[in-house]
């Protein structure tokens, strides 16, 4: 793989923000957020915790350590 130079990354990261702010802004909020499923927190509508220890012991329990809930 070609190793880009610092300035070659620069003038396209710009080029790229140029087109970017030339976007009508609803189309900019709409491809600003990427919803990904959550196994576990996306499966119920809601929960509720007593207390915060009860939450991260749930957390801890239940829900995939890639998700970054863990301690």
């Amino acid at each position: 793989m070609d190793q880009l130079q610092p300035a070659t990354v620069r003038q396209e990261w710009l080029e790229e923000f140029e087109a970017a702010a030339r976007r009508p802004l609803a189309q900019r909020v709409k491809y600003a957020f990427i919803r990904t499923y959550k196994p576990v927190l996306d499966d119920a509508p809601f929960r509720a915790f007593e207390t915060m220890s009860e939450y991260r012991s749930w957390c801890e329990a239940n829900l995939p350590a890639w998700l970054g809930y863990g301690r």
